[in-house]
Parts: structure tokens; sequence; C-alpha cells
């Protein structure tokens, strides 16, 4: 018997994950319409699955769960409404977002899988830099316990999906302008003793070159290719 031809999301899944660094700064809008192009190119099995790093002007977006009242300055930086997971969250120069356009059919089809797989995968990258990041039950993201019953935010994660294919990501703060994280209450989390940091901040010097190559390695490791079926 002939074994039949590959289909068309086959042969894309056979040519692995493509991953994209951008330099410069990427406007909201137009990273937004990239991953809805990628993702609908990726359900139809035109093109691969895709991992996108860059970084975005000052800006604010808000989740679905997102709440007026956390919004504490909406004159400060442009607000974006969004359709991904999670609250109000801020991203800027010095931040490395990653969008992550993955096709969860011979994945498994499993959410909380690919949720904690973000997870496991931002804390694999902070593990290289000697920084140990947490999952909380009660709380959204990547965090550092700074003693004292202090902890900070690292990471923050918010995820989309259609017809199985994954959009938007994480975001790691490398040496962002954390003063503009006041504009907003961050996740829905406003207890004094909950802040936000980052690699520099932690008095890492970590360049975003470095995190980048931090990110590809841990990315195999935690996420792999997908079975061809």
């Amino acid at each position: 018997m002939h074994k039949a031809l590959p289909t068309n999301v086959e042969l894309a899944a056979l040519r692995g994950v493509e991953w994209r660094i951008d330099d410069r700064l990427v406007p909201y809008e137009e990273a937004v319409a990239g991953m809805e192009r990628r993702v609908e190119a990726i359900s139809a099995g035109r093109s691969p699955e895709m991992v996108w790093l860059l970084e975005h002007p000052p800006l604010y977006t808000a989740g679905t769960g997102a709440r007026d009242e956390d919004l504490l300055a909406p004159d400060r930086f442009p607000v974006h409404r969004t359709g991904r997971g999670g609250q109000f969250t801020y991203h800027g120069p010095g931040q490395r977002v990653c969008y992550v356009m993955l096709d969860l059919k011979p994945r498994g089809q499993d959410v909380r899988r690919y949720v904690q797989g973000l997870e496991e995968w931002v804390i694999r990258t902070l593990g290289r830099f000697n920084v140990k990041g947490e999952r909380r039950d009660d709380r959204i993201g990547i965090w550092v316990a700074r003693g004292g019953g202090r902890e900070d935010k690292i990471a923050a994660i918010g995820v989309r999906i259609r017809r199985w294919v994954t959009f938007h990501g994480i975001a790691i703060n490398v040496e962002p302008e954390l003063e503009h994280f006041s504009g907003i209450v961050p996740c829905g989390i406003a207890a004094a003793n909950y802040g936000v940091t980052s690699l520099v901040d932690l008095g890492l010097p970590v360049t975003m070159a470095d995190l980048d190559v931090a990110l590809k390695e841990t990315f195999a490791e935690v996420f792999g290719a997908p079975p061809v079926r």
C-alpha cells in the first residue's frame, strides 16, 4: 500500500517552529494584525508555527477580565482592549514580549496543559540566570519571592486560542521602566506586598539577546516539536 501524502497541516508541522525577532518597537495594532494573519495561515496549513519576540512602545492592554477601576492613569499611555485572557498589563521597552502561535491539535488540544507549558517555559528560562520563578495558585504569572513576605511579578501570561491555534503569550521584564506599572493595578492585584520586578532590578545585567538565547533553548525543552499524525 502507498502511504498517504501528508496534509498541509502536517507539512507545516514538519517545517518546525519559525522564530522571528524584531529589534524595533512594534506598534501593538501591527502585532495583533500580524498574529491574526499567522494564526489563520497556521490553521489552514499554509504556514508553520511561530514564536515572535519583540518589544512594544509604552502602552497598557486590557484582557477580557479587566476592570475599569484598575486603570489608574487612563491618559498616560495608549490603552488597547484585547481578546486575550487576563486583566490590565503594561508593555514597553525593556520587556521581552513573546507571541506564541502553536497548533494545539497535534499537541493534545489541552488548554490547561498549554498554559502550564508557558509557565514552565518562563520558569526554566529564568533558571538559566539563577532566578527562581514560581507559580501561584491564586495569581496569574510568574513570581519571585523577595523575602519578608514580599513577592514581585516578573512575567505575565495571557493567551487566546482560535480553532486550536494559540496567540498572544508571555512577557518577561528584562529592564523596563517599572514605574510605568503604577498607572494600572497589574493583573488586578493591589496588595501592598505584591509588586513588579525585572531581571535588572534583581541585580542581573541580562541583555535582551541573552534572554532570547535562553528562551530558544528552553522552548525546545518544554514544547519540542509536535507529533505529525
